[in-house]
């Protein structure tokens, strides 16, 4: 998707799928919105917002319909929304690991001969 920036030069970005945090201290909600990858998760600019989950409550609400266009336009998912689609079934594929990519730890004795 080419935009014209400030310079006039066209510049195309990637277009991700994926969350951002709304609600109050210790009430934990989320949108799920559409935005250029390039822009940080609280700047609080986007395109289209396209579903929400509630922590508490545990609903995920997805426009599929949107989801399913924006898709086939070459916007990515993040991983945690990946994995949400393929919950519902609105995607199909396998979950993806969304937990940190850190090298296994060592044991305190293996730590200690060396």
């Amino acid at each position: 998707m080419p935009h014209s920036c400030l310079y006039g030069r066209i510049s195309s970005h990637m277009l991700k799928i994926r969350l951002q945090r709304i609600g109050r201290k210790n009430d934990p909600a989320f949108r799920v919105l559409l935005t250029d990858s390039k822009n940080s998760a609280k700047s609080g600019k986007f395109k289209e917002i396209l579903g929400s989950y509630n922590l508490k409550k545990g609903e995920v609400i997805f426009k599929a319909d949107r989801i399913a266009y924006w898709m086939s336009n070459g916007a990515q998912t993040s991983d945690t929304v990946h994995n949400f689609l393929v919950k519902q079934k609105l995607v199909a594929g396998k979950m993806k690991n969304v937990l940190s990519k850190k090298s296994p730890t060592k044991a305190r004795k293996e730590l200690k001969k060396s």
